[in-house]
């Protein structure tokens, strides 16, 4: 094994190493309202759910060098509102170029072509082209030397027509096909799966054949 020190490594080279290693990550697509009422959008990949209850996600933003905040991070320390869109393959290419600099007065769902739809919980609305759209307010704000983590509590689930099984709350994973970051510029779809069968010894103790522990997962 190569060892690595971390107290030996400047941010950047922690952060390229944590950022290569730790894939693939889920992107989080998310919509914000300026104080002009420009709707950003912007892709994070240091994202992920942590928690059912209260249902929350995180959303990680670095401060920038200069000082400044980027546009997400000041959009929701100011209105404490955010909608985090999982990308799937059709939109993925609008999702990279949503990571293009630019004016805070500009949208970047005009810039790439995705539209707009009103949300059910907050003023920031949602894309209309996502496959999966949660509505967050801020339930709390963590500050680090680098980043913004914001831990946003979800009011609000809208998914694409026929995903979900609203009986048994299944998701219709043979219809869902979201794109993860992989580093730089790469990304991953998930179309190669595989299903791994529980130990029987476990799905005895959860009350159910492999099989089933393997739907539950």
């Amino acid at each position: 094994m190569t060892e690595i020190d971390f107290s030996t490594l400047g941010t950047y080279e922690r952060y390229k190493l944590m950022a290569s290693l730790i894939v693939p990550r889920p992107i989080a697509l998310v919509t914000t309202l300026a104080a002009g009422g420009t709707v950003n959008a912007a892709p994070f990949s240091m994202f992920n759910m942590v928690g059912e209850d209260p249902p929350v996600v995180m959303l990680s933003v670095n401060k920038l060098q200069d000082g400044q905040l980027k546009d997400t991070a000041a959009h929701i320390l100011r209105t404490k509102e955010f909608v985090v869109h999982l990308a799937d393959e059709p939109i993925a290419a609008a999702m990279h170029r949503c990571g293009d600099r630019l004016p805070v007065t500009e949208s970047e769902l005009a810039y790439t072509g995705l539209h707009t739809t009103p949300s059910q919980t907050v003023q920031v609305p949602r894309i209309a082209e996502a496959p999966v759209a949660f509505e967050c307010v801020l339930h709390e704000l963590m500050e680090t030397d680098s980043r913004y983590v914001f831990i946003g509590r979800v009011q609000w689930l809208a998914v694409r027509e026929g995903l979900v099984d609203t009986a048994t709350w299944r998701v219709k994973l043979q219809d869902y096909f979201p794109v993860g970051r992989f580093g730089a510029s790469f990304y991953v779809t998930c179309r190669e799966r595989f299903a791994i069968e529980a130990h029987e010894g476990k799905a005895a103790l959860q009350g159910g054949s492999a099989s089933t522990a393997i739907d539950e997962i």
